[in-house]
């Protein structure tokens, strides 16, 4: 007679972590990143969307930074709430969801004839949006093999360079073609969101949460399957000891043990370094092309430019993604904040245009190198019960500093102009790396499936 006894967790798990990367896991990976790129594209679509309706309907620095603000709000929110649902009810399901009212949010983003309008729509964007990264990450890494999980997340990340380079080039090419440009920008950037939900839908469920909640046959059916392509011969499924039970399982439980003994520093560090990259980054690259239009140069320019300064993300991503397996995580995103700081003080204080051109591509390199790294240890901060409610939290207070960071540009430029901006991002990013040597590295190890 044929053996059906279910496996444990802990052998389901073992053999996601022993698998070849397989096509299924490119298909993981890719259609996660699809998401992410949209989630980019949205984000830097706004940085020249605002510096073409500053010159259309004479909006104000603080007009522009409420607009930007009020989508990082919307990001807030969604972090926080897609992290608590993807672990209440599934990774898959939530993915569809964010894209579903991001999608109608960007769409009718395109047809709007004032501020208010758009300030609506621009919450509810990010709040789908918002949802996304977080639950990405966590989804992912529940399927990557341990010795290439932190490469595959770095990976997963780069496609946020793909995102912002097709907004760079819809900003250089479409914005500036007619007054209706940016409406055409908005309109570009719903399209891809149609053919992202129809791929998530064909994604697997996460094995690791499926098994959390007592689904091992369903968890195993697809582990199964990964282990087919790949041409892997699964170990007779004897179970030798009852499955773990979750450390949460309320929603309640989940926010409580976050600040557990446990976790509690972990915890502190991990939403400190998203405070600080997150008002250092979104309060720069959102505002660039503003200020190089204030340094004096022309909107195509500033635009191209800006460009420019973008292609340097994803040689960034490329070496982090290296170094990530070979210096290992809290390395790895301290080195690439501790650039990042350098970068920006030396963008701030820039004067030719090969200077400003050269550190700009030195803060995007160093910049995004670090956002991968961080994505990477985010979620292997956590067990499987409670992973997307950290990383979905630490994504939402983060995003409290890209709400601030839009609206401090203007005072901070008032203060002491784009030295004194680019200081004080300096001074965040050298913060987030002392903060980064608080946080665990389980670089190589299998997931914790608490």
């Amino acid at each position: 007679m044929a053996n059906t006894a279910l496996p444990s967790r802990a052998s389901l798990a073992a053999r996601l972590d022993d698998l070849p990367f397989t096509k299924r896991h490119l298909r993981v990976l890719t259609g996660s990143g699809a998401g992410w790129a949209l989630d980019a594209m949205d984000v830097g679509l706004i940085s020249f969307i605002l510096a073409a309706l500053t010159q259309q309907w004479g909006l104000t620095k603080t007009d522009a930074g409420w607009i930007a603000s009020i989508g990082f709000l919307g990001m807030a929110v969604g972090a926080t709430l897609g992290g608590l649902l993807a672990d209440r009810l599934g990774r898959r399901q939530v993915f569809a969801l964010t894209l579903l009212v991001y999608g109608i949010a960007t769409g009718a983003s395109a047809v709007v004839g004032g501020i208010a309008a758009l300030l609506v729509l621009r919450f509810f964007v990010g709040l789908g949006l918002g949802a996304e990264l977080p639950v990405a990450s966590t989804y992912v890494s529940e399927f990557a093999p341990a010795r290439i999980r932190g490469r595959l997340i770095v990976i997963l990340e780069a496609f946020w360079a793909v995102g912002w380079t097709a907004s760079a080039l819809i900003g250089y090419f479409v914005i500036p073609a007619s007054d209706a440009g940016w409406r055409w920008a908005f309109a570009l950037g719903a399209i891809p969101a149609i053919y992202a939900l129809i791929i998530r839908w064909g994604l697997p469920e996460s094995p690791r949460w499926l098994a959390s909640r007592g689904r091992i046959a369903e968890a195993d059916r697809i582990v199964s399957a990964f282990e087919a392509e790949a041409g892997v011969v699964a170990a007779p499924a004897i179970r030798k000891e009852p499955p773990s039970r979750a450390i949460a399982v309320t929603t309640r439980a989940r926010l409580k043990t976050l600040w557990n003994q446990e976790f509690r520093v972990r915890t502190l560090c991990l939403w400190l370094v998203w405070l600080c990259v997150n008002f250092a980054y979104y309060g720069a690259f959102i505002w660039i092309p503003s200020i190089l239009l204030d340094a004096g140069f022309d909107l195509v320019r500033s635009f191209g430019f800006t460009l420019i300064i973008t292609l340097a993300q994803l040689p960034g991503y490329a070496v982090a993604a290296w170094l990530i397996e070979v210096w290992g995580r809290r390395v790895t995103l301290s080195v690439f904040l501790v650039g990042s700081a350098v970068s920006a003080v030396f963008f701030g204080t820039a004067t030719t245009e090969v200077a400003i051109i050269a550190s700009g591509m030195a803060l995007s390199f160093f910049n995004l190198g670090a956002w991968g790294a961080l994505y990477a240890i985010t979620p292997e901060t956590y067990p499987t019960s409670l992973r997307a409610t950290g990383a979905g939290w630490a994504a939402g207070v983060g995003r409290i500093a890209s709400i601030v960071a839009p609206l401090s540009v203007p005072l901070l430029l008032v203060a002491g102009g784009t030295p004194l901006l680019f200081i004080v991002f300096g001074a965040c990013f050298v913060l987030a790396a002392a903060a980064a040597w608080g946080l665990a590295d389980r670089g190589g190890a299998t997931l914790d499936d608490r």
